[in-house]
């Protein structure tokens, strides 16, 4: 049997990148998903027709996160696992906190922090019905170091993920759910189409990394589907390095 084939599951930034990766992949292992992005829908989902349902939509707006729960609901019959994916990082606004434009602050932390807890506090009820669940939430090795061209909105915001996570993690252990973090490090994904550009920063930093090269959406994904899979059953309140080794280095 496909490993996810009785669950359902809420995946954010389904539109591209690692969260479209993380929905194929759960819809491939047999999950039903309810896909949400603020980016069109993608031109193809996997699965068959009724397995995934896609709604464009802001997360930072928390009606619309409540109402994409009620459809899952109606249409799946509760949810069962919670992939906050979606993230902002915006690198020609955001910088040192002593500078930055403080409208762009509270824009990046409603939805790189604001967001998960929209979609954690709408998915838990659900998931306490079905007898328990399994989040994971998608934090940066950003939030782990100081940087000297900072984005501090995004490390601060990232750094909260973390906290929120083990919190949720510790409240919800009764109910046999779990809340873990993955920091990715860096990846071939939207979020770094700036190597486009710029391909020699690609080479330098899989230079810098270990194992010898950037992360890919599908490293992302795996790890994902560990910490949402019975294999991880006895993991919660806990963070996840998905970066080549970059962390380790002295």
């Amino acid at each position: 049997m496909p490993e996810f084939s009785s669950k359902v599951a809420f995946v954010t930034g389904a539109g591209g990148g690692m969260g479209y990766q993380i929905a194929c992949d759960l819809i491939h292992q047999g999950a039903r998903v309810l896909m949400f992005d603020i980016k069109d829908k993608p031109a193809q989902i996997p699965g068959v027709a009724d397995q995934s349902i896609y709604i464009q939509g802001d997360l930072t707006d928390d009606s619309a996160v409540a109402d994409a729960v009620a459809q899952a609901n109606s249409a799946f019959s509760g949810i069962d696992l919670l992939a906050n994916v979606a993230g902002a990082l915006w690198f020609d606004r955001d910088r040192s906190a002593l500078d930055i434009d403080l409208d762009v602050w509270d824009q990046v932390m409603a939805i790189n922090l604001k967001s998960m807890v929209h979609t954690s506090r709408h998915t838990v009820a659900s998931m306490r019905s079905r007898g328990g669940g399994a989040m994971v939430h998608f934090s940066s090795t950003q939030c782990l170091r100081g940087d000297s061209a900072p984005q501090d909105a995004y490390q601060a915001a990232k750094a909260g993920v973390v906290a929120f996570s083990k919190s949720l993690a510790i409240q919800l252990a009764a109910d046999n759910i779990r809340s873990n973090v993955i920091y990715p490090g860096p990846s071939e994904s939207p979020m770094q189409d700036r190597w486009k550009e710029n391909p020699e920063g690609k080479v330098a930093t899989a230079n810098a990394i270990p194992l010898g090269r950037v992360g890919t959406v599908q490293d992302m994904s795996n790890a994902c589907l560990f910490l949402l899979s019975d294999k991880a059953s006895f993991i919660t309140g806990t963070e996840l390095l998905v970066d080549g080794g970059l962390q380790a280095r002295p």
